[in-house]
């Protein structure tokens, strides 16, 4: 049974991870080595409680409970002797989890769960960093982690029933939605979002329309929440890269990156977290930037 909860990685994923999982009755602690980090994401959570108990979401005592099942700490190897399941929620890049993962395997209690934030990359593959890949499955979140209702949990080649079993029932538990499915890279979800948000690039490219047209499109002719460039901008112009790249490798030419997109990201437009993507988040009616 799952009691305690070690997030790894206190980026936006990690934030929004950590509160589902004390607002779901997890002893949640949230571990990253940089401490201006983890000082980013403490405040942002308890905007974000502040907020749920001003907009009927939370009752104070409920929020109040919940924080106080949150801690903060920048010792991995600590932490991770206290887990009942950890979920790595660090960048999307392979040496990156590899040394997550090697560095948790080591300090990790026997019985403990190992579960990947990823929206591509493949569960099997990271379950091979460690010598339990049995018990490690992908669990992956969507941004904002507490607005959006899904967990999509993709099954590798060696994950057992009882992991499988044991994460769904913390998701639940975090008050989510989930589908289960087994490994395939960019899994249902992200292969979907990858093609719309890269085509949604080449139309711009080929000056089909503005941003602010082609979203409209979009979200009005397909009833899509968002359009293509601002979902690209909130999740990151880099990640969408990475995650292309990837699929390109992966699955073949239909993912080949727009040129466009490349170049937003060589020059630091990388969405809100920068300031600049396709939209200008420093002016305050988001006026688009042109190409």
């Amino acid at each position: 049974m799952v009691k305690n909860i070690v997030v790894v990685g206190s980026g936006v994923m990690g934030r929004g991870i950590a509160y589902i999982a004390a607002i779901g009755g997890f002893s949640t602690i949230v571990v990253d080595v940089n401490p201006v980090a983890l000082e980013s994401a403490k405040k942002e959570i308890n905007t974000i409680f502040k907020k749920g108990i001003r907009y009927g979401k939370l009752l104070e005592v409920e929020a109040t409970d919940a924080k106080n099942r949150i801690l903060y700490s920048s010792n991995l190897k600590e932490t991770a002797t206290l887990a009942d399941l950890i979920i790595e929620a660090v960048p999307e890049k392979e040496e990156i989890k590899r040394a997550v993962y090697e560095a948790i395997e080591e300090a990790a209690p026997s019985h403990c769960f190992f579960a990947t934030n990823t929206s591509t990359m493949s569960p099997t593959e990271i379950g091979s960093y460690g010598k339990r890949p049995e018990k490690t499955i992908a669990m992956h979140f969507f941004n904002p982690v507490h607005k959006m209702p899904l967990i999509e949990i993709i099954r590798g080649l060696e994950t057992s029933d009882e992991t499988t079993e044991v994460i769904k029932e913390v998701a639940q538990k975090m008050g989510k939605e989930i589908v289960v499915i087994n490994e395939f890279p960019g899994f249902v979800t992200s292969r979907i979002s990858a093609l719309v948000g890269n085509e949604a690039f080449y139309m711009l490219q080929e000056g089909l329309g503005t941003p602010q047209e082609i979203d409209k499109a979009i979200k009005l002719g397909l009833n899509y929440p968002m359009g293509p460039f601002e979902l690209g901008d909130l999740v990151g112009l880099d990640t969408r890269l990475n995650n292309l790249r990837y699929l390109h490798e992966k699955l073949g030419e239909k993912y080949r990156p727009a040129p466009l997109l490349e170049q937003y990201v060589s020059a630091g437009r990388l969405g809100r977290k920068s300031g600049k993507g396709v939209y200008d988040y420093t002016i305050k009616n988001e006026e688009v930037l042109q190409k």
